[in-house]
Formats: C-alpha cells, sequence, structure tokens
C-alpha cells in the first residue's frame, strides 16, 4: 500500500503521481485527509477517488466542523473486509449521538453554505499567509494553498515553538508548536509553529481582518523575543475586542467576555 497524508504541509497533493506509483508497483493507494476533508468534500481542493485511490480516511471535526471522530471511505470492493476489521475487530459499542453529529456535518458539508465557508478558509489562509510574509516572517513552502500556513520562528524571530505557543496563549490566540522541515532543535522545543484559519472564518472574520492577524502573529513573537510582557499584555487586549465582536456562533457574547 501507498499512503500519501500530512498534518502539517500547506499545499495540495499531486494525487495522481502518488496512484502512477502504485499502478506500478502494483500496490493500493490510500490517502489520509484529516486535515482537508471539509475542503476536499467541498470541492475547493483535490479529491484523492478523483485519482483513482482505493481508500481514503479523514477526520469529521477539523475542516468538516463535526463531532470528534473519523470515517473509512473505500471502494466496494474493500468494503466488507473494512467493516469486518473495525467492528467487531477493533471497536465496538458505536455512540448513536455521535453517528447522528456525523450525518449532520456530512449534510451540512454538502450544502452552498459550507463551499462558501471552504473558499473563504482557504482565501483567508491564502491572504494571512501574504501578510506575514510582508512582516518579514519566513513560511514553509512559502505560502500555502489549503487552511493552515507553518512559520519558520527560531532564526527569523529568536524564539523556538514552545515559547511562541506560551506566548500566543498569553496573547489569546490560539497556535501550535511545529517542527519544519530539517529541524535542528528537538520536537519538544521545535523551530516553528502552525496556525490556521477554519476557527476565524467560522466566526465570521473576513479576508480583510487577515492582515490584522498577521500584525499580531509578528508582533507576539517579537515581543516574546524581547520577553516584553507589557507589549503581550496589549496586544491580549486588542485580540479580546475582536473576540468579543465575534463570537462563537451559537454562543453569543456572554460566552466570551
Amino acid at each position: 500500500m501507498i499512503l500519501c497524508g500530512h498534518s502539517s504541509y500547506p499545499r495540495d497533493l499531486d494525487y495522481a503521481a502518488f496512484k502512477a506509483i502504485a499502478d506500478e508497483v502494483g500496490a493500493l493507494a490510500m490517502a489520509d485527509i484529516s486535515h482537508i476533508g471539509g475542503l476536499v468534500a467541498a470541492g475547493v481542493l483535490q479529491n484523492p477517488f478523483d485519482s483513482g485511490f482505493d481508500v481514503v480516511t479523514t477526520t469529521t471535526h477539523k475542516t468538516l466542523r463535526g463531532p470528534r471522530g473519523g470515517m473509512i471511505l473505500c471502494k466496494s470492493a474493500y468494503a466488507k473486509t473494512i467493516d469486518a476489521s473495525v467492528f467487531p475487530g477493533l471497536q465496538g459499542g458505536p455512540h448513536m449521538n455521535n453517528v447522528a453529529a456525523k450525518a449532520y456535518a456530512l449534510k451540512k458539508a454538502g450544502t452552498e453554505s459550507f463551499r462558501r465557508y471552504a473558499q473563504s478558509v482557504r482565501t483567508n489562509a491564502r491572504i494571512l499567509a501574504q501578510g506575514l510574509v510582508e512582516n518579514g516572517a519566513k513560511l514553509v513552502t512559502g505560502g500555502t494553498e489549503n487552511h493552515l500556513i507553518v512559520l519558520e520562528t527560531k532564526t527569523t524571530f529568536g524564539v523556538d515553538g514552545h515559547d511562541a505557543q506560551r506566548a500566543f496563549d498569553q496573547v489569546g490566540l490560539v497556535v501550535n508548536k511545529q517542527i519544519i522541515p530539517d529541524d535542528p532543535l528537538p520536537p519538544a522545543r521545535p523551530s516553528g509553529i502552525r496556525v490556521g484559519t477554519p476557527a476565524v472564518t467560522t466566526r465570521g472574520m473576513t479576508a480583510d481582518m487577515m492582515k490584522t492577524f498577521a500584525n499580531w502573529i509578528v508582533s507576539t513573537l517579537r515581543s516574546a523575543a524581547r520577553s516584553d510582557t507589557q507589549a503581550l499584555d496589549t496586544l491580549a487586549s486588542e485580540v479580546r475586542r475582536l473576540a468579543i465582536a465575534y463570537p462563537i456562533p451559537g454562543l453569543g457574547h456572554r460566552a466570551i467576555s
């Protein structure tokens, strides 16, 4: 089996090339699209099945915006074997409330409003990446074609991913520490961070706000490098004001304030 997939790769994949290699050696082709499943469902990124893949796995949360869980999709020839492996082989006691929530999320993913959401996620990511580069940031692959961006922080800003993540926690921006290609630092203190746009897009934030986020991200990194807690507190106030103005759908201002 030839397997392709990623958790921190900012580009679309050439599934046809993977399938050609699999065919050449007589292997099955499998893709894991856990991070980009919603963008694939909406048609804004390539679908591995269009290239003839045999198996595709995805989470139902992340860009699909459903409950935490996963799915295994496959050609009919492999369905019976995979079903038997899942139950009773590996899994039991399905939670029907979770199954119902997945069904609802998948129904929503087939709507025009979800397609617009997915397109906005990708647009916001692209504009955020441009803003970061304009502010002097160095991005892995130089930009993005999906929903995520990986920044090199140690060489550019003098702060590793671990300390950067802690600074962003203080400011109120959610990122995670991230290893970069050929990272000279250990995984616990890597050289980069990863950011994404699905959550802010869900809250209704549009492309014109991404330049503000780019400024905040770079300002946070520079302040963290100087251990400037006052600057971080000021940024936290600005982030909080924006969060209150764009509440999480269904929760309202009370839940955030």
